[in-house]
């Protein structure tokens, strides 16, 4: 294992070590169902990936991924959103969002406290993703890799291990497999929203590696798409696909009737990478995206692939 892999390991290690909070109140059946119903409202606007593959699950399951998704969403918020106290708002967010009894108004609280509980998810990975979006107020640049990877670990590989604990997995043989995965996804915004994060004045992209292919602040500004930044694009681009790769044979440790979502959202989200060559390396000025149809259409060969992989044998993406 590289160093980073080993320092997102212990940070793993951390947070799955993490107690769970168990529900300190009884949830009237119709305040819980108001509660997912906003869950699934933010993440049907917010991300339709993300619907559409946790569409696949049964249905509990389904409710505690939207749940997870929408406490997610509802942080990034906080810190996104800009203006006043942000940090006073971020941790009175924290303890709203991990309190075992949020007031039955507080729906998308309230929805993640019921899941958190049910699914024995470790506090820990919570606070994690939390620290982890909070990251952004105070750092707009990487210097390398290794520190990128943990501020992946921080945003997404918090979501795969707490989402782990919602689908099921087989033991802790899987940790490495999510670690992995969540920075893949995670690199795939960062390569579709190079653009727009320039405009909020965040670079993701490793300085040392913009360095290497020559690419300058100036060239960001400008939206500049000549061939030093399709060269830069393709190794980035080249380096998530191992990510995916090295990662998807842990969805075999994951629940049978989880799989299946897994597998389409990193297949998915994989094909943004596909989308943004397609758009000759322009994150500048065009978003890359795949349509309803086009995830349709994927279904039928993610499915092949993951029997395929459930018959121990790995397909070429």
């Amino acid at each position: 294992m590289s160093s980073w892999e080993n320092h997102l390991q212990r940070l793993a290690d951390e947070g799955m070590s993490g107690s769970a909070t168990a529900s300190g109140v009884e949830i009237e059946p119709a305040a819980l169902d108001r509660a997912f119903a906003r869950c699934d409202a933010i993440t049907r606007e917010h991300s339709k990936t993300f619907y559409f593959a946790s569409a696949l699950l049964p249905k509990a399951k389904r409710r505690g991924a939207r749940a997870l998704y929408a406490f997610c969403r509802e942080t990034d918020d906080v810190v996104d959103r800009g203006g006043g106290d942000i940090v006073r708002r971020l941790d009175e967010w924290r303890r709203r969002a991990l309190a075992p009894a949020p007031s039955p108004d507080d729906l998308v609280p309230l929805a993640w406290a019921y899941t958190r509980a049910t699914y024995r998810i470790p506090d820990r990975l919570a606070e994690q993703l939390i620290e982890g979006v909070a990251r952004d107020l105070s750092q707009t640049r990487y210097t390398d890799f290794s520190q990128l990877a943990e501020y992946c670990y921080g945003v997404a590989s918090t979501v795969g291990l707490m989402s782990m604990h919602i689908i099921g997995f087989a033991g802790s043989e899987a940790v490495p497999y999510a670690v992995k995965m969540g920075v893949a996804l995670q690199m795939t915004n960062i390569l579709r929203d190079v653009g727009e994060d320039w405009q909020h004045g965040r670079v993701y992209l490793p300085q040392n590696e913009l360095a290497q292919f020559g690419i300058a602040d100036n060239d960001l500004a400008a939206g500049r798409v000549d061939n030093r930044w399709r060269r830069l694009m393709r190794f980035q681009i080249e380096r998530t696909h191992r990510l995916y790769d090295d990662s998807w044979p842990g969805i075999a440790l994951l629940h049978r009737d989880g799989q299946f979502s897994i597998a389409a959202a990193a297949d998915l989200y994989r094909a943004i990478l596909g989308a943004i060559e397609a758009n000759g390396c322009d994150v500048f000025r065009r978003r890359a995206h795949i349509g309803f149809a086009g995830k349709v259409l994927r279904l039928p060969r993610i499915l092949r692939r993951l029997r395929s992989l459930r018959r121990g044998r790995l397909i070429a993406y």
